[in-house]
This record gives structure tokens, C-alpha cells and sequence, in this order.
């Protein structure tokens, strides 16, 4: 009887060693930064209808936000990146495509931020894509407001999107701004154009009043060859680019199909490499240096 109640304690015991190690283990969700306090205004009634979150998604997007994940400090470049995460517009794959993509990020000194977007075709949605980018460019607009505080550079504050998060990003890239929600305020003053961008397989969607000139932000495109949805669409953005002048960089793999992210769970090693790609090209542009520190010529 001893025996076996000494067996029984022992594996409780062990349950909840199990249990404390694997919160321990929990990644770090971000800190909640919501882009309009109280609620978008003229829609600050839906600020309290809670999102749903299921596996890799969330969805109901009704009080966009972003969520913070912190450079490790003393690996801190001042460079901030916006992750638009996709879902088609429909949800938004808040994982692969959002935190874990933060993570990287901030292991490289890299202050990131995941937005939260409204999702204009997810069923009985009220929103339409015009507030999706008053959500991107509030984004930007709040981190120059607060530069200080998350000790970042206002002119090193780019973007990165996945699919129709590239096609968000792609419109607060490259098209002039749309008019803020209500009356506007101090925040909605300062400029919403970005110092860089990242599209990864953005899908077609784009706003007509896109401009492409040599001084549009330094880019850079990647896409799988055989994906039928947003292989074009890489390669648009990189022939208007040359056409400009403008500083674009572009690697189109030759197979890998759509979504596949960071390179975490595709057979194919020169997808699996591609985040090093990242990092070559934002050490070029500097972005990976110390503010103040020059980049190769």
C-alpha cells in the first residue's frame, strides 16, 4: 500500500513539474497596444465584441491593436518592423505568419509589432478594405508617436506582409494615405510613409492609386514560382520598380507553392534558408546596425 501511494505521489509529482515547465516554456504573447484608445472612433461600440482565436488564426477584428514583441536590448538596432499577418482577409494567421515571425525579429534587435487588422471579407463583417489601411497607416503613425518610449528610430520603421497582409502592406507602401476614422488627432498628423518594406507572396489585391517612383521605399520580394495565386504579383511590383529606379531586391524560388512563411515546415532548402535572405538584405540597407552606423556602400 506504501508502495503504490509513493507511486501515485510520485507521479503527481511529475504531472505537475510537467505542467509548471511547459507555462514556463509558454512564448511570450506580445504586449497588447490598441491603435485607437477606446475604440476606432465613430465604431467605438464594437471595441468590446471579443475576437476569436483558434490553433493558428484570429478573426473578428473589431478593436485592431498590435502586439509588441521587444528587441533584445543588447542587440537593439532602432530598426521596427510592422508584421501584417494573411488569412485572405477573412482571418488573419496570427502564428507562422505573426508572432513567431516577431520572435525573429526581436532576436535580432529588430523592435517588432504584429498588426491586428480588420477583416473586410470575413463573413457579416461591416468593414471594408479602406479601414483595413487606416489600421496599417495608424500603425505607423503610432509608432513615430512613440518612438521614444519603445527606443526605436523614426525613420527606420518598415513593414513585412504575408499574402494579403502583403497586399495591406503593399498599400501603405506605396499609395498615399486614406483619410484617419472620425475627426482625426494629434497622432494622425505625423506621416505614415514607411523607411522599408518586406512583401512575402502578396496576393493581386492593390490600391488603384498606387505610385511607383525611384524614391518609393527600399523593397524587398520573395515568392515561390509555382504559386498560381501570387508569383505575378512579385514580379509586377519588381518590374515597376526597375522602371523607377527605385531599390528593389527580388527572389523568386522555384518551387515551394503559397504560405510558406519563414521557411519552418517546407522540404525544400532554399526555402528553408530564406530567412537568411532577410537578414543579408536588411544588413545591407543597415538596418541590422546600430543607428548610426553605416551600411555597405
Amino acid at each position: 500500500m506504501r508502495r503504490l501511494l509513493r507511486l501515485i505521489l510520485g507521479l503527481v509529482a511529475s504531472a505537475l513539474l510537467a505542467v509548471t515547465a511547459s507555462a514556463q516554456e509558454a512564448p511570450d504573447p506580445g504586449q497588447r497596444i490598441d491603435l485607437w484608445e477606446g475604440g476606432v472612433p465613430g465604431h467605438e461600440d464594437r471595441a468590446s465584441i471579443p475576437e476569436e482565436s483558434r490553433d493558428y488564426w484570429t478573426k473578428s477584428i473589431n478593436n485592431p491593436s498590435l502586439r509588441y514583441f521587444a528587441a533584445s536590448p543588447d542587440r537593439r538596432t532602432g530598426a521596427a518592423v510592422i508584421i501584417m499577418p494573411g488569412g485572405g482577409h477573412e482571418l488573419l494567421v496570427t502564428t507562422t505568419e505573426g508572432s513567431d515571425v516577431a520572435r525573429w525579429f526581436a532576436e535580432r534587435g529588430v523592435d517588432a509589432f504584429v498588426l491586428s487588422y480588420r477583416l473586410f471579407r470575413q463573413e457579416g463583417s461591416p468593414w471594408t478594405i479602406t479601414d483595413a489601411r487606416q489600421d496599417g497607416e495608424r500603425a505607423v503613425r503610432l509608432l513615430r508617436s512613440r518612438a521614444e518610449e519603445f527606443h526605436i528610430d523614426p525613420e527606420r520603421i518598415g513593414v513585412m506582409g504575408f499574402s494579403a497582409g502583403g497586399e495591406l502592406a503593399r498599400m501603405t507602401l506605396l499609395s498615399p494615405p486614406v483619410a484617419p476614422p472620425g475627426r482625426g488627432d494629434a497622432i494622425d498628423q505625423l506621416s505614415s510613409r514607411l523607411d522599408f518594406g518586406i512583401l512575402v507572396f502578396p496576393g493581386p489585391l492593390k490600391a488603384a492609386s498606387e505610385t511607383i517612383t525611384a524614391d518609393s521605399p527600399p523593397l524587398l520580394l520573395s515568392a515561390a514560382n509555382d504559386d498560381e495565386c501570387c508569383a505575378q504579383p512579385v514580379v509586377d511590383i519588381f518590374d515597376a520598380y526597375r522602371t523607377a529606379g527605385a531599390s528593389v531586391e527580388m527572389h523568386m524560388y522555384a518551387a515551394g507553392g503559397h504560405a510558406y512563411n519563414m521557411g519552418e515546415a517546407t522540404p525544400f532548402v532554399s526555402l528553408q534558408h530564406w530567412p537568411g535572405r532577410i537578414t543579408d538584405w536588411m544588413t545591407d540597407r543597415g538596418l541590422l546596425l546600430p543607428a548610426g552606423a553605416e551600411a555597405a556602400p
